[in-house]
């Protein structure tokens, strides 16, 4: 029996992706137009953002759990949350989520070990790349990580939430980010994680100065191994 994913999604584009990606790479391994069953609940993003800016990871675990709840009601066997930033409260939400989860950077840090990557860049929100999240997982696999200055970071968050969360994927935006991933380049970092889901639909593979870790589809990608009991997409 294939697994009916469950979406915990917080900002649209990365969600939208993610999604997209499940249901068109299902076919690779369940056959033309096929793919599991996928139910997506998401709050509005204001309700996260306020809670971001607060550093409360303790109501950010609830939204969490309470679409958890709800796709879990769907008839979801595990679930994933395409966003990066609020994996801070993941082990707030596992211990009392009524189904599985898969963890974003769990999937990344274990495709960066198949490419025997030594040390990654992480891009993301200022609160992503200043978290534990990453390096965390990443040293688990032996994996050393760098982030960007702390003025490359603010840049890049205003980026994120003024111009990537509204769908606005400006060719200025793109060179910049590609300029940041050639710096990591020079401080000995042999790939780079797009560690907020709305960076795959900005900076491509064919002008990054580095190999990159896109965790939208990485994550889309082990849901679907989850899924369907398949271990290759």
């Amino acid at each position: 029996m294939t697994k009916h994913i469950g979406i915990v999604a917080c900002s649209a584009e990365g969600a939208a992706l993610c999604y997209r990606t499940i249901c068109i790479e299902g076919a690779n391994s369940m056959g033309r137009y096929a793919h599991p069953e996928v139910t997506m609940h998401t709050f509005p993003l204001n309700q996260y953002i306020r809670y971001f800016e607060a550093g409360d990871w303790e109501n950010i675990a609830s939204l969490m759990l309470s679409s958890a709840a709800k796709v879990a009601k769907a008839g979801a066997d595990f679930a994933i949350c395409p966003d990066n930033t609020i994996h801070q409260a993941f082990d707030l939400v596992v211990k009392k989520s009524p189904i599985p989860w898969l963890h974003i950077a769990e999937e990344v840090a274990a495709e960066a070990k198949r490419q025997n990557y030594k040390c990654v860049g992480v891009l993301g929100t200022r609160f992503l790349m200043e978290s534990p999240v990453y390096p965390t997982k990443l040293a688990a696999m032996g994996i050393e990580h760098r982030i960007p200055a702390a003025k490359d970071r603010e840049h890049i968050n205003e980026i994120i939430f003024n111009e990537l969360l509204y769908g606005c994927f400006s060719s200025e935006a793109r060179a910049y980010f590609n300029e940041v991933i050639g710096r990591l380049k020079n401080k000995g970092c042999d790939a780079v994680v797009l560690g907020c889901t709305e960076i795959p639909l900005l900076v491509t593979q064919e002008s990054s100065p580095l190999p990159m870790l896109d965790s939208t589809r990485l994550l889309a990608r082990a849901a679907l191994k989850e899924a369907t009991g398949t271990t290759s997409q």
